[in-house]
């Protein structure tokens, strides 16, 4: 798990250097708050209790290769999403229109409207089923669900004022990506 963390984040980085170039890019970048620190620390100390006290919750190793799988799936998807919308992906939602902005609607976007928040559900709650946690598994796909569940309305504010009817269009048609949120 810690190195899918560690992958996710640099990569991430990585990625926003290319596209924004290093001036552009902070540590905002890495998309680590406290909140997710203390989520990530809760789930290894939730991961080192249970071993302790009850080990045969970890022994279920095609339970963590599931987990493993949606990691790596939940990594493909939102790298794509990066990747195929370019500039327009940006870590902070923009209130104001900018020069570059356009509405990205092929590759995995065709598929959901919000394939980097899709992926980063799939992947953050990989990260808990591959570690056998079933209290971080649930805490995980709640909190970053009602995260999206709050973040797409608002971003989707934006990008009707930006697009307009193309983008209701866009809205009517493609799936948002997150499950009971559209």
């Amino acid at each position: 798990m810690i190195l899918a963390v560690f992958f996710f984040h640099s990569s991430e980085y990585v990625l926003a250097i290319s596209f924004h170039g290093s001036s552009s890019v902070t540590l905002q970048s890495l998309l680590i708050s406290k909140n997710y620190l203390f989520a990530m620390l809760f789930s290894l100390m939730e991961y080192f209790v249970e071993i302790f006290f009850f080990p045969g919750l970890k022994e279920y190793w095609w339970i963590s290769n599931v987990g493993l799988l949606m990691v790596i799936i939940g990594e493909i998807i939102r790298k794509l999403a990066i990747i195929t919308a370019g500039q327009a992906f940006t870590h902070l939602i923009k209130i104001h229109r900018e020069e570059h902005h356009k509405l990205v609607t092929h590759g995995v976007y065709s598929c959901v409207r919000h394939p980097g928040y899709c992926g980063f559900l799939i992947w953050s709650v990989g990260t808990q089923i591959m570690l056998c946690n079933p209290i971080s598994t649930i805490g995980f796909a709640i909190v970053v669900w009602k995260f999206f569940a709050e973040r797409i309305p608002y971003e989707e504010y934006f990008l009707r004022q930006f697009f307009g009817p193309q983008y209701e269009e866009y809205a009517q048609r493609v799936p948002s990506g997150v499950p009971f949120v559209e």
